[in-house]
């Protein structure tokens, strides 16, 4: 089977939507992109290159590895978001820990104050952490809501300043879910 303009076995073929035949969105259909992905591993299965030459059984294990690693990527709403920020030059590199949302700045002084009292052996400051871990849950909800009106946004006009709020949001989010784990690790631990 020859490689078409959009086959994955094709090396020039490297971006994710590419590898797929799909138009680069943020909203993408599950059951759609499913489909297309098992279509696209019958096509490159090992068993169909067991007779073929080392090159082409080689390109087909590296095009098989490549549609793996696009499914992963575009299956998961957040990690198809960072793809493309990633695609359009915005850094996604580790959040520092001065990059606190200034929204946040008061909480995370009070779950701070909170979790040095719960480590210093004070249980009264378990409830104020648990009362933490339900914000953060709330926000985390509040966030993907947020999310999903951005990546609506952006499919029907891709502008780079769209791009930049879903940056924000997702940094964010990251934020929100270190200082989540945070108060269960804490919470847990002295359970």
């Amino acid at each position: 089977m020859a490689a078409g303009p959009h086959s994955p076995r094709d090396p020039g073929v490297t971006g994710y939507y590419e590898l797929f035949g799909m138009e680069r969105r943020l909203v993408l259909d599950p059951a759609q992109l499913q489909k297309r992905f098992y279509e696209l591993s019958r096509e490159l299965h090992p068993d169909r290159f067991v007779r073929k030459s080392e090159a082409e059984r080689e390109n087909a294990l590296d095009a098989s590895s490549r549609l793996n690693d696009a499914y992963r990527t575009l299956r998961d709403p957040v990690q198809r978001a960072m793809y493309v920020l990633s695609e359009e030059g915005f850094d996604i590199g580790e959040q520092r820990s001065g990059d606190v949302p200034p929204e946040l700045l008061e909480e995370v002084f009070e779950l701070n104050m909170a979790l040095e009292e719960l480590r210093g052996g004070d249980e009264t400051a378990r409830p104020q952490l648990e009362a933490a871990g339900r914000n953060f849950e709330a926000m985390l909800a509040g966030i993907g809501d947020q999310l999903a009106s951005l990546f609506e946004r952006w499919d029907a006009n891709p502008a780079r300043e769209t791009l930049a709020e879903i940056r924000g949001v997702l940094n964010r989010r990251k934020y929100i879910q270190n200082l989540l784990r945070e108060v269960e690790k804490n919470v847990h631990v002295s359970n």
